[in-house]
């Protein structure tokens, strides 16, 4: 995979190419730094990459769509200076339409909507694929397949919520594994390549859980930035 630098009056996009990756399912795995340690956030980056990461995962929280607060575009921005890794931004706030293209200038590769939030989805998701960059749509738990189904042809990403969005740390919701299976037979029957990624309660069990379901992508937060090795946490996401 090639992480490209695009320079447009003095903004800077970056994209991984679409066609390297759709149709392509190989075990993603992508630290989230809702789990890092905030103090040193640059260090981690390294870290995490130092250990086998192949994306960044950013949770934004505005505080409105979620109970949580975590950090805008100039975090997206710092951590797009520390590092060439694909930065995965996903995007939990209740006007996606309002902040994209602070995102998208900051740096974002790939960013990741809600069906759930207050926009118009279809025209969100244009919005991103327009600026060269992959589009993503979230479901949260509680949200069917259903939500997604008239945008699929839209997305270079699905993400199934596996925890209630909000906060780290929480335990795995195996009620969605169903909804990841059919999200990959419907991408299957539809000719479609997306990627399905998983986020929440993720490590190695529930890793495997998620890929016999049809899952690819694993976002994995306190397994990795806590676990005392975290390059090994990698590699037993990775090959579960």
């Amino acid at each position: 995979m090639t992480r490209f630098s695009v320079h447009c009056a003095n903004v800077r996009v970056s994209y991984l190419a679409v066609q390297e990756t759709r149709g392509d399912y190989r075990r993603i795995v992508a630290p989230s730094l809702l789990a890092a340690d905030f103090s040193r956030f640059g260090e981690e980056v390294r870290r995490a990459v130092a250990a086998g990461a192949d994306w960044i995962h950013l949770d934004v929280m505005d505080g409105h769509f979620v109970d949580n607060i975590s950090f805008g575009p100039a975090v997206v921005a710092a951590v797009g200076r520390a590092t060439d890794a694909f930065l995965d931004v996903h995007l939990m706030i209740s006007r996606p339409d309002h902040y994209l293209e602070r995102f998208i200038d900051a740096g974002a590769d790939l960013v990741t909507v809600h069906a759930e939030a207050d926009h118009d989805v279809a025209e969100t998701l244009q919005r991103i694929r327009a600026a060269g960059i992959q589009a993503g749509l979230a479901l949260n738990p509680a949200t069917p397949l259903d939500a997604a189904l008239p945008h699929l042809d839209q997305i270079d990403l699905l993400l199934c919520m596996t925890v209630v969005p909000g906060f780290g740390g929480q335990a795995f919701i195996e009620d969605v594994l169903p909804k990841i299976t059919a999200a990959a037979e419907a991408r299957d029957a539809r000719g479609l390549g997306f990627h399905i990624e998983v986020d929440g309660g993720i490590d190695a069990a529930t890793a495997k859980r998620c890929a016999d379901a049809g899952a690819n992508v694993m976002v994995a937060g306190s397994s990795t930035f806590r676990a005392p090795d975290m390059a090994a946490a990698v590699a037993a996401i990775r090959g579960a």
